[in-house]
């Protein structure tokens, strides 16, 4: 009986095998093969679309453009604490523009110093301060600029002087003249003083109509 029932388990194994030569296990390879090499939509790695560098034109900011400056401090000889060689700060107040781009932006801070500085005193002389714009600050880069102001104070009783001179001599020692004062937020007017090569970006090109598809 055990001997009848190994004889039938090995009939059964010998009938389910297959060669491997076969033409049948040549085609499960087949859908073997293809079944590993099908990969799923959400597997697949997105492919980054190309950045477009952005196409760029040369230009330059021209010697003697005019670069108007508003300044942020008072300047006064008031005090006498002016001196020459002392710097104060300035803004633009209106933007530079070179071919439409805004090159120079509002509020962009400038830099100016003090070159002489003369203190109210007798004999109603009166103050008076000249100073020069050094530079303009863009983008880390200082821009050189030229332009000078000044101011002078108001002698002061030059009619009560000249009778006080004729009637005691030295009345007239006692008069003096006002500070020169140059207001915050006063506008002032200086230019480059420098070339200044600029890089900037071409003018975009008008996107190609696309008509409606015609049904």
């Amino acid at each position: 009986m055990l001997a009848s029932l190994l004889v039938v388990a090995a009939a059964a194994a010998q009938a389910h095998w297959v060669p491997l030569n076969s033409q049948q296990a040549k085609v499960s390879q087949g859908q073997a093969i293809a079944a590993a090499q099908v990969v799923t939509p959400a597997s697949v790695a997105p492919i980054a679309a190309p950045i477009a560098a952005p196409a760029m034109t040369s230009a330059i900011l021209r010697v003697g453009t005019e670069v108007p400056l508003r300044l942020v401090e008072e300047l006064t000889t008031k005090g006498k604490k002016l001196r020459v060689g002392d710097r104060f700060h300035l803004e633009t107040s209106e933007p530079v523009m070179v071919q439409g781009v805004n090159v120079i932006p509002v509020g962009s801070p400038a830099m100016g110093e003090i070159t002489d500085v003369r203190n109210k005193g007798m004999w109603g002389k009166s103050g008076h301060l000249s100073a020069r714009i050094l530079y303009v600050t863009v983008n880390g880069r200082q821009i050189r600029l030229s332009g000078a102001f000044d101011d002078k104070g108001v002698a002061g009783g030059v009619g009560a002087v000249a009778v006080s001179a004729i009637v005691f001599a030295p009345a007239g020692f006692f008069m003096t003249g006002t500070s020169a004062k140059v207001a915050a937020g006063s506008i002032i007017k200086s230019f480059v003083d420098e070339d200044v090569p600029l890089s900037m970006p071409a003018a975009a090109e008008a996107p190609m109509a696309v008509g409606a598809s015609a049904h």
